[in-house]
This record gives C-alpha cells, structure tokens and sequence, in this order.
C-alpha cells in the first residue's frame, strides 16, 4: 500500500516540476521576442 502510494505521489511531483518547465518556458521565450521587437523598432 504505501510503496503504491509514494510512487503515486512521486508521479504527481514529476508532472508538476514537467508543467511548470513548460510554463516557464513559455514565458522565457515571449520574453526573448518582446525584447527582439523592441530593439527592431528602436533601430
């Protein structure tokens, strides 16, 4: 039962640290093109 139970818990821990990589990113790149964009119109 509780083997069952840590590996449950341990997937559940590995999918958040998966999706909040994801969101982060995300936003790591948006950041990257905004700042692209704007030193395109500055020029």
């Amino acid at each position: 039962m509780s083997s069952k139970r840590a590996m449950r818990q341990a997937q559940k821990q590995a999918y958040a640290k998966h999706r909040s990589n994801i969101t982060n990113n995300r936003f790591k790149l948006k950041k990257k093109i905004l700042s692209k964009n704007k030193k395109e119109k500055k020029k």
